[in-house]
Parts: C-alpha cells; structure tokens; sequence
C-alpha cells in the first residue's frame, strides 16, 4: 500500500511522468509553523543534476499546500502537499514499452496491473517519488525538533555515504561505473542524537520493525543492519554486549545501534543500508521482447541516475524522521504545539 504510520500517517501518490505526485499527511499536529521556504533545502539534497553521477533530469521540486495549512501554520485537517513534473521525456519510455528493464519493476508491473500501469519512467514504482517522501520528511524533522523540548535537548537526524561502488573515494567507485558504462550502488549510514529511551514496542512494532518496513518503501534498497550488525555474527556475547556505566543509561559501547529488546535505549541510533546499482543502466543486456517473444540484446535510453545512492542519504533522514515522529506521538512525547492563534 501506499500509506505507513499510525499516529503520523503518510500517504504518497502519483506517478514519474504523471501531472503531479505529493504526499498527504494525517495526524499532523495543529500550530506547527510551516512555509515553502523550510523544504528548500531537503529538496535541493535529494535533486538529480546537481552532482556528478545523478540523473540530468531537473524539477522545481517546490511543494504546493492543498490542505491542512492556513497563515504559516499547520490547522490539524489533512495536510496535502504537491509536486507538480515539468521536465518529463516520455517519448523515451515510450519506445522501450516493448522490453521490461530487467532489475526493475517493469515486468511484475505489467503483470499485476495488467497492462494499465503507468510506465512512464517507471510510474508509481519511480525513486521521482522518493520526493514526496523528502516533502513528510521535512514536516516530520519539525516534529522532532519541537518534541526535544521535551527532552532539554535536540533530536539531530543525519545520513551520510560511506561508500560508492565498494570505494569509500566517492570518485573512484564514480569512476568505475563510467569506466564501463555501468551503474554502482553505495552504502549509506544513518545517525539519530538525541532519543529518549523507551521509544517501541516489543516484538512487531520494535523500533528495527518500523523502520526496516518504511527503509524498504525506498526504491533500491537491497539490505539494512542496525549497529555492528552482521558483524555482530562474528563475535563473542562479551564482545558484543554494552556495559550500562549508570542508571541514566550511558553505556561503554554501543554495539546495539541504540536499539535494545525493540526500544531505544538513549544511545544514538545506528542504522546502514545498502543500494543497489540503477537497474537502468547503459550498458548492452539481455531482456525479453514482449512484442517479439524472443530474448534480444537491449540497451535503455533516458535520463537516469549513474548512481542512486548519491540521492539517498536525505530520503533515508526523511523516513526515519517520519517513524520517529509517529513512535513519539504515540508515546505522548511530542508536547501539543497548539497556542491560541486567536488571542
């Protein structure tokens, strides 16, 4: 589906060559002050054409307010925001209908939806929509910067690359991919200061859980390990184990990314994830014709990114802040923002 979180529910729609796409948001709190101004920055971050090895298509990427927002300041309604596409070339996808990309969505799309999906520059199942997500971000990082109030302190949410195409040299792992005409993925690690412990729930809603399943809604992510994950395979309980230093719950280490039993445990929180090279890629390969029926040799054409994960890292800051912001609600660990506009 196309909806997560309880508390702090977002719904994403459209599509990569449709009018629009947006995100709606329920359970915004009223009184948040809001402007188009506070998403300049998160959406120029996740922007292709800005740096080496990302797609040359270029958007505005200025949200519209639909709803939930009056004079500057969130009303507690719905909140609607909207991404218009401009810089679309669906000529491109046109031509290529006839062969499914393999390592993308192309062809299960076709099957589940029968042929009625949009295809242009993958449709609903596109990273264009990653955008809208940045959108929820940048109202979910308000929330976590309103809720630290409670807290004395700040909650900083930040995402950085540690590695591209197995070089921890961004340019050198680029480099590969241009070499051959190819694509590469990346490795991106994510740190939260600033949580209270308690945060979760045992079991299916664990903080691991939520975020795994809103991590996963990012188009090519293929793994995530919270702490030293599978590292901690290879080592001893004694090793692996951080030793509490006081009752506040300091520990020595932090082998278990600030995550124990499923709740935050005050430490900061550490998460990686892994990106796959753009199935779109260059380089010549096999597919299947569906208007021939025969495997032929195919090569796509357009607009991608040499490397996605070079526009992750603030998509990936966006979806932990949203589960963040949903977890602390439901705790009541965000305190009412509302003040008497009236007065």
């Amino acid at each position: 589906m196309n909806s997560f979180g309880r508390q702090f529910r977002w719904h994403i729609f459209g599509e990569s060559h449709g009018p629009c796409i947006g995100v709606t948001i329920d359970g915004c709190p009223a009184g948040l002050p809001l402007e188009v101004t506070d998403f300049v920055t998160d959406m120029e971050r996740r922007k292709g054409g800005i740096q080496k090895g990302t797609t040359p298509r270029k958007e505005d990427d200025i949200p519209v307010f639909l709803s939930g927002w009056y004079n500057g300041f969130t009303t507690g309604a719905p909140l609607t925001l909207m991404i218009e596409n401009k810089n679309t070339r669906s000529e491109d996808y046109t031509k290529q209908r006839a062969f499914p990309r393999p390592g993308h969505a192309d062809w299960v799309a076709g099957v589940k939806y029968g042929g009625f999906e949009d295809y242009r520059g993958g449709g609903h199942f596109s990273g264009r929509l990653t955008a809208a997500m940045v959108a929820a971000g940048v109202v979910a990082k308000k929330l976590l910067s309103h809720a630290a109030k409670n807290f004395e302190t700040s909650i900083e949410v930040g995402a950085t690359i540690l590695e591209i195409g197995g070089e921890i040299d961004w340019e050198k792992g680029l480099q590969k991919a241009i070499d051959a005409k190819d694509s590469v993925g990346g490795i991106v690690e994510c740190r939260v200061k600033g949580l209270p412990a308690g945060l979760g729930e045992h079991f299916f809603d664990s903080v691991e859980s939520l975020l795994a399943h809103a991590v996963f809604a990012i188009p090519a992510i293929r793994g995530i390990e919270f702490g030293t994950g599978f590292a901690a395979a290879r080592m001893l309980g004694s090793q692996h184990n951080d030793a509490l230093l006081d009752g506040k719950g300091n520990t020595l280490t932090n082998h278990a990314g600030g995550i124990i039993g499923g709740l935050t445990n005050g430490q900061e929180l550490v998460f990686r994830i892994a990106v796959k090279p753009t199935s779109s890629t260059p380089q010549d390969q096999q597919t299947w014709n569906r208007e021939t029926d025969q495997v032929e040799t195919f090569a796509v054409r357009g607009r991608h990114d040499l490397c996605i994960a070079l526009r992750v890292p603030v998509v990936l800051e966006a979806v932990t802040a949203m589960v963040l912001a949903d977890l602390l609600l439901l705790a009541q660990q965000i305190p009412p923002v509302l003040t008497n506009h009236n007065q």
